[in-house]
């Protein structure tokens, strides 16, 4: 214990640290309260979505700012924000420097504000219904993880009865009901300021779909092109000028985003005008002609294009496999069934197509004797230039089949073999078709004998075109000589 002497030659000291404390106190810079900055303050925005769940965001807000330091919150921004990728700028000359940023994705729901209470009082208001009135309790919330546990004066219950609800004194700050981007910044400037806030987003994807309407002779198409938006970021863009990348842009994979409460998505589809296609360096950007809405937890179709009278070649096709040389058939004195599949292919030229297609899903529909429109398969095309030929595979032919037999097998040397292959193809179709018959060899090879010309389609097979009469079967037969 200082004795009366002590503490007096220590007054001074005491008195000169007292001083400096409440000196350095008054020296720091008092928190500015909060600028906040609403949807409803957008001037424009405009969204750029790329391939893979990926979108540039801007957007210019008119927003009130003091000459010094600002905290500014921006709300409503994307839930699914790349917060180190924001960028903010004023548009009217001001110089903002950037002090800090933080994004809040911590939003508001009735269990959120309850775990922010734990420790904390709260008021437990009950309804007596045969006295038709409340009575209040204070009460601390002492954990809300699965049930709540709240201690009253004299007791602790556990979750609450149907005729009681909870009210609390004030929201917490780090507590938000909408997805906010708070900046801490200085502005040399005072006054209203017009500012760009660009950031990249996930949650928001894009892809094509495209309607093949085959004709009735089978010889043309007609080909509409559809952009498929997805917007899962947790936000909304009004009346946004929309733009989409087509190509595939390099990433580093590195997902760090917080993850939105999955809710039904709404299709929406806009039609009628193609949107409008530049190259941007390898790929190429389509832009709408016009703003649109892109609501959260939406789906929504746009047009991109259409073509009329594409022509169009259908082929049948039966491609072995490379293992039917190597393995012995099931039943080997009837063969094996091998399937006969249906392609259509269109050179992408010419009329309305010579443009990039986006990759994506194209859906072929085919009217019947009454006019109605029949899906007949589907497939997907990759990113194709124009100039290229688009392929599409559309399933087994019903009526037309083949039967894949090894008729003969002899080793020559311990690495030579020569066998002879049996391929019968039946077509029950009351018009005749040809039949490209493709057979991947293995090693090196030499055809010695065939009943029908072959072409040495690469360096591993060997393809022949083979007629089929109407309601009749044809026959191909050739021997090979391999080496592995």
């Amino acid at each position: 214990m200082f004795d009366n002497l002590s503490f007096s030659r220590l007054r001074p000291l005491i008195l000169c640290l007292a001083m400096g404390i409440v000196a350095t106190a008054a020296a720091q810079p008092a928190v500015p309260a909060e600028t906040v900055s609403r949807a409803e303050d957008r001037q424009a925005v405009a969204v750029t979505i790329y391939n893979e769940s990926l979108a540039l965001i801007r957007e210019e807000r008119e927003v009130t700012l003091n000459a010094g330091r600002n905290l500014l919150a921006l709300r409503e921004v994307s839930g699914r924000i790349k917060p180190e990728t924001a960028s903010l700028r004023s548009l009217s000359g001001a110089r903002l420097t950037l002090l800090e940023q933080n994004f809040d994705f911590d939003l508001l729901t009735p269990q959120k504000l309850l775990d922010k209470y734990v420790g904390k009082t709260v008021t437990v208001v009950r309804f007596n219904e045969t006295s038709d009135r409340e009575t209040r309790e204070q009460a601390t919330v002492l954990a809300n993880n699965q049930g709540t546990v709240l201690r009253y004066a004299d007791r602790i219950e556990t979750n609450l009865p149907a005729n009681a609800r909870i009210v609390y004194s004030d929201v917490p700050a780090t507590l938000r009901d909408r997805p906010t981007l708070v900046v801490d910044l200085d502005s040399d400037k005072s006054g209203k300021q017009r500012t760009e806030l660009s950031y990249l987003s996930g949650g928001l994807s894009w892809k094509a779909d495209y309607v093949a309407a085959l004709a009735d002779d089978e010889k043309t198409l007609d080909l509409a092109g559809w952009v498929t938006l997805t917007n899962k970021s947790g936000a909304a863009y009004e009346n946004a000028k929309l733009q989409l990348v087509a190509g595939d842009v390099n990433r580093v994979r590195e997902e760090f985003a917080p993850v939105m409460a999955a809710a039904p998505m709404e299709m929406m589809r806009e039609a009628a005008v193609p949107m409008a296609r530049e190259e941007l360096f390898e790929y190429h950007l389509y832009t709408l002609g016009r703003t649109t809405t892109l609501r959260d937890q939406q789906t929504k179709q746009v047009a991109l294009l259409s073509a009329a009278q594409v022509p169009v070649k259908k082929e049948y096709r039966m491609e072995g496999a490379r293992h039917w040389y190597y393995e012995e058939s099931k039943a080997p004195e009837r063969g094996d069934k091998r399937g006969v599949e249906v392609f259509i292919e269109f050179a992408n030229k010419d009329g309305d197509l010579g443009q990039p297609l986006p990759k994506g899903t194209v859906r072929v529909y085919k009217k019947d004797k009454e006019g109605r429109p029949l899906f007949i398969g589907e497939d997907r095309i990759d990113h194709t230039p124009k100039n290229e030929q688009v392929r599409l595979k559309l399933g087994k032919a019903f009526d037309i089949t083949g039967n894949w037999k090894r008729t003969a097998f002899s080793r020559i040397s311990k690495r030579m073999f020569e066998q002879e292959i049996t391929i019968e193809l039946s077509n029950a179709k009351d018009t005749p078709v040809i039949v490209r018959v493709v057979e991947p060899v293995p090693g090196d090879w030499k055809v010695m004998k065939e009943s029908h010309p072959h072409i040495k389609s690469s360096a591993s097979s060997a393809m022949w075109d083979i007629p089929v009469p109407a309601d009749g079967k044809s026959t191909l037969k050739y021997r090979i000589r391999t080496e592995w």
